[in-house]
């Protein structure tokens, strides 16, 4: 069986999976990380929304195979060790609007919000509500205007 090496949450990790599974099940069921959820398997509610190198990325899209060993793969559960504290400020936000409903859709949409943030300050510029508009993650309990609210205050202390 082939072996996948990469860097998950800081560590080095190996999973001994055949080349086409999913990075989604390979994160859930091989190493035990269950914050990226399991949605629709196609790439279109985003539950699963996690970073690769910085970037929002959806592992239920994505084959195994395809990940290099220098990539690294950040989940919700390593989301507060890119910054000092023990929540990143964008779980803070999340916490002080009382944004989760069911909650099931959270981790990814915290870290779809993370990597936007990031890229609107790479530009130069504040958020905007035409950025918000382009984050496309599901929330079954439509929960938006408190995500949007959360988005504003936790990329205020990015």
């Amino acid at each position: 069986m082939p072996t996948h090496t990469f860097v998950l949450n800081g560590k080095q990790v190996t999973a001994d999976v055949e080349d086409d599974v999913r990075l989604l099940w390979v994160l859930r069921d091989v190493l035990g990380v269950t914050g990226p959820k399991y949605g629709c398997g196609i790439n279109v509610c985003k539950a699963c929304t996690s970073h690769i190198n910085g970037k929002a990325f959806n592992p239920c899209s994505v084959r195994v195979a395809d990940v290099e060993p220098t990539d690294e793969i950040t989940t919700i559960e390593g989301l507060a060790d890119t910054v000092e504290g023990d929540l990143h400020p964008m779980q803070e936000a999340w916490l002080e609007q009382d944004v989760a409903q069911c909650g099931y859709c959270q981790p990814g949409q915290i870290m779809a919000a993370v990597a936007k943030v990031k890229q609107v300050k790479a530009q130069g510029r504040e958020i905007t509500d035409a950025d918000l508009d382009t984050i496309r993650n599901v929330c079954r309990c439509g929960t938006y205007v408190r995500i949007r609210e959360a988005i504003k205050a936790g990329a205020a202390r990015m």
